[in-house]
C-alpha cells in the first residue's frame, strides 16, 4: 500500500465534496448545501490564489486531503498557511495519510523563502485530532480562536 500526496485537480472535485460534506457532519454534525459546497470547491479548483487542495491518493483513489489557505504576517515578512479540510475516509485512519499530507506541506514550507509556517485550528472537543498534531510537533499553546459567521 503507498499513499501518495498530491495537488488535487478537477478530477477530485466529487470526492472533495463527499469529504467535505462528510467532514461536515462527523465533526459538527452539520449538513451542507451540496449546491453551495460544489461551487466552494470549484472555485478553489479552478484558481489557487484562493486555497489549494491536496490529495492522499492510494492506487487512484482519493482517502484524504487537506486545504490551504493563505494569511499574511508583516510580523514575519511572509505567508503562513493555514491547514484547513482535513479529512481520511473512515477504513483508512490510523494508518499516517494525515501525517503524509502534513509532511508533504511543510516540506513545501521547508524549501520555500516566502511562506514561514503553518497554523490550524481544531475542535477543542477534538482530542484525538490534537493529539495527532501535537505528535508532529505542533503547538496550541497560546492562541484561542474567535469567529463570527454570517448564517
Amino acid at each position: 500500500m503507498s499513499v501518495i500526496i498530491r495537488d488535487a485537480n478537477i478530477e477530485d472535485q466529487s470526492a472533495i465534496i463527499d469529504f467535505q460534506q462528510a467532514m461536515a457532519l462527523e465533526t459538527e454534525n452539520l449538513q451542507l448545501d451540496k449546491e453551495v459546497l460544489s461551487r466552494g470547491v470549484l472555485s478553489v479548483l479552478e484558481d489557487q490564489t484562493k486555497a489549494r487542495y491536496f490529495i492522499a491518493d492510494l492506487d487512484g483513489l482519493a482517502v484524504g486531503m487537506l486545504m490551504i489557505t493563505l494569511e499574511w504576517s508583516d510580523w514575519r515578512n511572509g505567508w503562513v498557511w493555514w491547514i484547513q479540510s482535513v479529512y481520511t475516509k473512515p477504513g483508512y485512519r490510523k494508518i499516517g495519510v494525515y501525517k503524509l499530507l502534513y509532511g508533504h506541506v511543510r516540506e513545501i514550507v521547508e524549501k520555500s523563502e516566502n511562506i514561514r509556517g503553518l497554523r490550524l485550528y481544531v475542535d477543542k472537543r477534538n482530542i484525538r485530532a490534537q493529539q495527532v498534531y501535537e505528535s508532529l510537533g505542533m503547538t496550541g499553546e497560546h492562541y484561542t480562536t474567535y469567529e463570527w459567521m454570517r448564517e
